[in-house]
């Protein structure tokens, strides 16, 4: 893993390939959730992972937040390590969504979108951060919390439920990469007001976000994982929605990946695989 800054954006390469993929996190996330699918690219291939404004150690960068600044330092990242139209984006979670928005506006040869990337619009008259609450209660929660050791840390991540029968050394990179503060204080390095803006804009941009979509040239892949965040049965793109997106854009190719949950398709071996050769175009 080589690490570099674009502008205050912590980016890190994996591979040494001319093929280049762009890779962004999740909402609380940062650029070791791309890890494990760095190192399982074939040869010919790199990944350029960004930490986004907020997180990880691009977390002193300023807002304003919101996706559409999100998809603005994608792009800049792309243009800093010379992407041309044939590299590829992908997205995971929240930032399946800024890459949607990113793909929108520059030619990429594929876009590939993890466990994300379709609108989810609040119902009317409902409070976004009410909703945010529900849907990332935990995750927020944590946020707030300081811990007295780095092994506090890790050992309450082993206890969510997501990863409690699936950790391994990645998972634990990507704990330990998370942590700032003091000796005995603690804390992720995700800030909550870039959190809670981007939360906000995501439930409130679904109209922007499905245009977005719908103008995308490029080749389209969605890739779900049938469990959710905290490992429950109903992933976080359920059935019919995804049923619902492939029925209004044809060139959207949609696949559940079997056999895990919202953190571990990137970070359990087997899923980390199959994502590495759908972003390389290997496979079905």
């Amino acid at each position: 893993m080589r690490v570099d800054e674009v502008g205050g954006l912590r980016i890190a390469t994996f591979g040494d390939g001319p093929r280049v993929i762009i890779a962004v996190h999740g909402i609380t996330a940062s650029l070791m959730a791309w890890a494990a699918v760095g190192r399982r690219l074939p040869e010919g291939w790199s990944m350029v992972a960004m930490d986004l404004r907020g997180r990880g150690h691009s977390a002193g960068l300023p807002g304003p937040y919101g996706l559409p600044r999100h998809a603005e330092d994608v792009l800049r990242v792309a243009d800093h390590v010379g992407a041309d139209a044939g590299a590829v984006l992908t997205g995971h979670s929240m930032s399946a969504y800024v890459a949607a928005l990113a793909a929108a506006r520059r030619t990429f040869a594929r876009v590939v979108l993890v466990d994300g990337g379709l609108p989810l619009p609040l119902p009317p008259g409902a409070d976004p951060d009410a909703a945010l609450a529900a849907t990332l209660g935990p995750a927020l929660a944590r946020l707030s919390r300081t811990f007295a050791t780095p092994e506090d840390y890790v050992a309450f991540f082993r206890a969510h439920p997501a990863f409690a029968h699936d950790w391994n050394d990645d998972v634990e990179a990507y704990v330990r990469y998370d942590l700032d503060g003091p000796p005995g204080a603690l804390r992720s390095r995700a800030a909550e007001d870039a959190v809670r803006e981007d939360g906000r804009w995501l439930l409130t941009g679904a109209e922007e976000l499905g245009a977005a979509l719908a103008s995308i040239k490029a080749p389209l892949r969605l890739l779900r994982a049938p469990r959710g965040l905290l490992d429950q049965e109903v992933g976080m793109l359920p059935d019919e929605l995804a049923a619902s997106w492939t029925a209004r854009l044809p060139h959207l190719e949609d696949e559940v990946v079997p056999d895990c949950n919202h953190y571990t398709i990137l970070l359990q071996e087997r899923c980390a695989s199959l994502v590495a050769a759908r972003l390389t175009g290997q496979g079905s």
